[in-house]
């Protein structure tokens, strides 16, 4: 068990700060950043950070820094890339059944564009001809995931136009002479092996000769990560390799060397973030003992929401000769238990003892965390840390009551 970020305890980035809290650890992204880069050197790699996984302005920036681009979903996530410094060159728009508006601003942006549906393909290729370059996403009818609430790319999805309505895609691609410059897919999330990634990939490509302007092949992202000791996780050397030849032999077909994009968002910064809160209670039941923190399914809702295991420790107290088995829960008036099983079930954590005041850590905090909070129950959302070259840097303020009513409007009742 980890009790330091860069030789920096939690509980002195707790007392500094205050709890609830999230700290990231910048080295931990550079390394994963490193990672995905070495598992494919042998192909012309472009990474695109699927922000939506954390989309603080310090963490995009960190990213632009390391050569990573970005990859956002939302109008929102858009001015976010280009306020940390991206050009719309850098930044691909991949929304989901958004209305058209969305995707002429990207456009006027100079984004690069996916296309998910047929409706919108359509209506691009009418505005826009062979004028500006879009990318189309494809539904592989692939399963693979974690979840079944983080599955892609399977035929229910709603996610991208199915493969087989290749003839509808190429017929309005023809209509309109569209510059299609990449295809593109997303499996899921937590995808184990290269299995997955394979069986999409070969669909992609086996397509893709249909397009005659392609610079881009697009597999998204999803790899898996740890969430505990002995974890299974993504064979990066594996996936890079067999997915690198494929690849490689496609170009080499095609007649010229293209790009291969992934978009991870998981897998850089899920393991890089550690969540903080503070012991209000210790609650002995004639069944179980709670651990009440001063935080709940509004700041880290994963567990409650996907039944995702989160290692959960006793920051305050390293001592193991006393440990107790702890059913770990929020303050919110719902069921906000912490400490579900590798199962998706609620359960206990064995942990060294605890008492009222300790600081209780979240491990894996760094994804789909803090961009997935909310005020419910009227709470302030808590703030946030970045550890770099050893200094602890505030990069988001912890909320105030002020925030709560900023946009609320008294009328006479």
């Amino acid at each position: 068990m980890y009790y330091n970020i860069q030789n920096i305890p939690l509980t002195d980035l707790a007392k500094q700060f205050g709890t609830p809290l999230y700290v990231y650890d910048a080295d931990k992204i550079i390394e994963k950043i490193a990672i995905l880069r070495d598992s494919f050197k042998n192909v012309n790699l472009k990474i695109k950070y699927a922000c939506k996984a954390n989309t603080n302005l310090s963490i995009l920036k960190l990213m632009r820094k390391h050569g990573v681009e970005i990859d956002v979903v939302s109008p929102e996530e858009l001015r976010l890339a280009m306020m940390a410094g991206f050009e719309g060159s850098q930044i691909t728009f991949t929304p989901s059944g958004v209305s058209f508006d969305e995707i002429e601003l990207a456009a006027e942006l100079g984004t690069r564009i996916n296309l998910d549906n047929l409706d919108v393909l359509e209506k691009f290729g009418k505005q826009y001809g062979n004028t500006k370059g879009a990318l189309i996403r494809l539904k592989p009818h692939v399963f693979g995931g974690g979840n079944e609430k983080i599955m892609t790319a399977h035929p229910e999805s709603k996610f991208g136009i199915s493969i087989h309505q290749k003839e509808e895609i190429l017929e309005i691609v023809n209509k309109y002479d569209m510059k299609i410059i990449g295809l593109h897919q997303h499996t899921g999330s937590d995808v184990k092996n290269a299995d997955a990634f394979t069986q999409a990939a070969t669909a992609i490509l086996d397509i893709a000769s249909n397009f005659k302007d392609l610079e881009i092949i697009d597999l998204g992202g999803g790899f898996k990560v740890p969430y505990k000791d002995g974890d299974s996780v993504t064979d990066m050397a594996e996936v890079g390799e067999v997915l690198s030849n494929a690849f490689l032999e496609f170009c080499k077909n095609y007649g010229r060397e293209l790009q291969l994009w992934f978009e991870p968002g998981k897998f850089l910064v899920s393991e890089a973030g550690t969540f903080l809160a503070t012991a209000n209670v210790v609650k002995t039941d004639p069944i179980k003992t709670f651990v009440g923190i001063n935080s709940g399914l509004n700041h880290l809702g994963r567990p409650m929401m996907y039944g995702a295991y989160h290692d959960i420790f006793n920051a305050s107290n390293q001592d193991e000769t006393e440990q107790n088995e702890y059913r770990v829960v929020g303050y919110i008036c719902e069921t906000d238990t912490f400490s579900w099983t590798p199962e998706g079930k609620q359960g206990e954590r064995l942990m060294n003892k605890v008492s009222a005041g300790d600081i209780i850590a979240i491990k894996n905090a760094g994804a789909y965390c803090f961009s997935m909070a909310s005020q419910y129950n009227s709470r302030l959302l808590p703030a946030e840390v970045l550890v770099i070259d050893g200094e602890a840097k505030l990069i988001r303020k912890r909320d105030t009551f002020d925030d709560i009513v900023r946009n609320l409007v008294s009328v006479e009742i």
